[in-house]
């Protein structure tokens, strides 16, 4: 199973940008499909963001998209998450996860989960 760590949570004012991080550990890293979910206080997790193994695809949710870019560096095992132009309703805590499968749009999560990262947009 791959070991998963966020970083670069925070607050933000409405308008602005963060950067999330996450670390990887494991020897096949750059075989899998990376993503980002998050939650929400009351809210069911979804999915925000994913990139194939190549860095070469990317997916996101319609929530985010034009907003939020996702990028990986195979050679330092990383994940991030460029977020711009937050909104308060992008106020969750936001989980890295490893082995995701996305399918016309839909995506599934795989089963390793970092410890999430809180981000927190105010007005």
């Amino acid at each position: 199973q791959v070991q998963l760590v966020e970083s670069g949570g925070g607050q933000a004012q409405a308008g602005g940008s963060l950067r999330l991080s996450c670390a990887a550990s494991g020897p096949t890293f750059d075989r899998l499909v990376m993503g980002w979910f998050r939650q929400a206080p009351g809210k069911a997790r979804e999915f925000v963001a994913g990139i194939n193994g190549r860095g070469d695809s990317a997916y996101y949710a319609d929530s985010v998209k034009g907003r939020f870019t996702i990028s990986r560096d195979n050679a330092k095992n990383m994940v991030y998450l460029q977020m711009s132009s937050l909104t308060l309703e992008d106020t969750a805590v936001y989980y890295c996860n490893a082995d995701l499968s996305v399918v016309n749009g839909r995506a599934w999560s795989g089963e390793s989960w970092g410890q999430g990262t809180q981000v927190t947009v105010s007005a």
